[in-house]
């Protein structure tokens, strides 16, 4: 199991609901959240298979920018 992390701009609850139905789609997740109190409004996602380079492709392709912390 890996945590993956991301730094992104959804900012606020109405663009969670639009990101989630792309990220609840995702096959090989355990869990996710996003804080939105957090300045990177970063993205955790729990999984065992899938690669940051995807997770960034499905919120980007949601329309929201996402590129995953070190």
């Amino acid at each position: 199991m890996s945590i993956l992390v991301f730094k992104t701009n959804i900012i606020d609850a109405k663009h969670v609901k639009r990101v989630s139905p792309h990220i609840k789609g995702i096959d090989g997740i355990q869990k996710w959240d996003i804080d939105l109190h957090d300045v990177d409004k970063v993205l955790r996602v729990v999984t065992d298979d899938l690669t940051p380079s995807y997770i960034e492709m499905v919120v980007q392709r949601a329309g929201y920018f996402c590129t995953e912390l070190e």
